[in-house]
């Protein structure tokens, strides 16, 4: 019998501090996470999904029911990675007790360890409802994508001295909450070093700080399948998407030559005797 993997935990995540950083990338789909599962300590099921996979202009058109049905993919392919998956935007800042049947629904429904909301410290009371009751969570500070219409679009975040106190309170606010981990997004990186140094949780970086103690990314864009934006904090670490264009390039121009499908990929067609 194939080896079943064991999983890595949250309290393993969190015992990462200050040590070998942890490596995340989003999925969002059974194979993607079958590809990127024994390579990654956090699988994240983000909401970038409304923007990356439907084309939307940024993620607030997100429902719960579209982040618990990719979610279910993303865990009938992990085996090692951690999988949490974001809470979308309007299910859960009206109120403590509305994130957590939000939560409650999310983990019962997908198996997943635990849920990222983002906020500050308008949110560490919600942090605390959640996290008291068995929920573990991940926050989410910095730039905040479901913020965007607040911010007037999407930049980097702490370019300015109330900016970066702002964020250290933030991040300071919801750790002591109870989350596991934060992640700071789009932040300047003196501000990001020291948020992660006052921390005494995890700190996962996405245009942050190389000082943070894992960094996340989307895998469409280290894999270069995502080319409506390249972030400035982004490597693409492979073209996938000008290959795919190629392949399929050939398949057209074989199926309008009719050098496809061959004998060989019909049925009840005999083999020519040579």
């Amino acid at each position: 019998m194939p080896q079943v993997k064991k999983a890595i935990t949250v309290p393993e995540l969190r015992a990462r501090k200050g040590k070998t950083p942890i490596v995340c990338l989003t999925a969002y789909t059974t194979p993607m996470a079958k590809w990127l599962d024994n390579h990654v300590d956090l699988l994240l099921v983000g909401d970038s999904v409304g923007m990356v996979l439907y084309g939307m202009e940024s993620t607030l058109g997100v429902t719960v029911d579209m982040m618990i049905a990719h979610t279910q993919a993303v865990m009938r392919g992990a085996e090692r990675a951690c999988v949490i998956t974001d809470l979308p935007f309007g299910s859960y800042q009206e109120s403590p007790e509305v994130a957590y049947r939000t939560s409650a629904r999310v983990l019962q429904e997908t198996g997943a360890a635990g849920v990222k909301l983002e906020g500050g410290e308008e949110m560490a009371e919600t942090v605390s409802f959640l996290t008291q009751r068995g929920i573990p969570v991940l926050g989410h500070v910095g730039m905040m994508p479901q913020s965007v219409n607040t911010y007037g679009g999407f930049g980097a975040r702490g370019k300015t001295k109330a900016e970066a106190e702002k964020i250290l309170a933030d991040g300071k606010a919801i750790a002591e909450a109870g989350a596991f981990a934060v992640v700071i997004e789009g932040t300047l990186e003196p501000v990001a070093r020291a948020l992660t140094d006052a921390l005494a949780v995890p700190t996962i970086g996405i245009g942050a700080s190389a000082a943070c103690d894992g960094q996340i990314l989307v895998a469409e864009d280290v894999l270069g399948l995502f080319s409506d934006f390249v972030p400035k904090f982004v490597r693409r670490y492979a073209e996938l998407g000008s290959e795919i264009e190629k392949v399929v390039a050939r398949y057209a121009a074989d199926v309008r030559k009719r050098r496809f499908p061959g004998p060989e990929h019909c049925f009840g067609v005999k083999k020519r005797k040579r």
